[in-house]
């Protein structure tokens, strides 16, 4: 049974940047954070090593440490898009309307998130509603992180199995990857604020339900790439 739609709050991202949540609401925005946060860090740091052990030339360890980067880009990716597909289908059902930015083409590496930080600016400057802008933008940046994560992953294995006919650009290809998965976690913690800023406190535990659900719905597809990868790696050492 549809609801009524929210009424629009006067105000904006920055002030909600500015603005305490709720205690209830603070504690379900600190815990999903710490968990985007903390799985990020693990991604980054792990990334960060085998990129610089790649450039400084120790390649044998530089694969060491990648064997598990899609591991743990997924392990980002998952929550990530649970967190933006839950507040997409909250603000669908119960018209929640945060204040909103459009995305910045800048803060993205590759030319694929440029273009689809410039359509969805460009969209949400022709939709009438608020919502609408809200729901394009929670949409870009849900497929963006999709296609990232299994971007990475994609250019990883191909190292793995050595089918890559550019390993040096697809490390950069890594790097950059990474970089712009940052910029969608960024985007995403501004706008949960923002989101529970403008939710109804007697929804909220609904949302977490959505967000578990979502979690819970999106299937784990990053094993850690042990077929021939002993093979593979005696192989690569064997020619250093």
């Amino acid at each position: 049974m549809p609801t009524r739609p929210a009424p629009v709050r006067t105000g904006s991202v920055s002030l909600d940047w500015r603005t305490p949540l709720s205690p209830a609401k603070s504690r379900a925005y600190f815990d999903l954070v710490q968990r985007l946060e903390t799985a990020y860090s693990m991604f980054s740091v792990n990334l960060d090593e085998a990129v610089g052990l790649h450039r400084s030339g120790r390649l044998q360890n530089a694969f060491h440490i990648l064997i598990i980067s899609p591991a743990l880009c997924e392990r980002l990716a998952r929550p990530l898009v649970a967190a933006l597909r839950a507040m997409l289908d909250h603000s669908r059902h119960f018209g929640v309307t945060p204040h909103l930015a459009p995305l910045d083409p800048q803060n993205f590496q590759s030319p694929k998130c440029q273009r689809t930080a410039r359509y969805s600016a460009l969209l949400g400057r022709v939709l009438f509603t608020r919502k609408s802008q809200f729901l394009g933008k929670i949409e870009a940046l849900a497929e963006l992180s999709e296609e990232l994560a299994i971007a990475f992953q994609n250019a990883a294995d191909e190292l793995f199995q050595d089918n890559s006919s550019r390993p040096d650009f697809d490390w950069e290809f890594l790097d950059a990857t990474h970089y712009d998965l940052n910029t969608c976690l960024r985007e995403t913690v501004v706008i949960l604020k923002s989101f529970l800023h403008a939710l109804p406190e007697r929804q909220l535990s609904h949302f977490q339900d959505i967000f578990r659900q979502q979690f819970a719905a999106s299937p784990s597809s990053v094993p850690i790439p042990a077929r021939a990868l002993a093979h593979r790696r005696m192989a690569f050492i064997k020619g250093q």
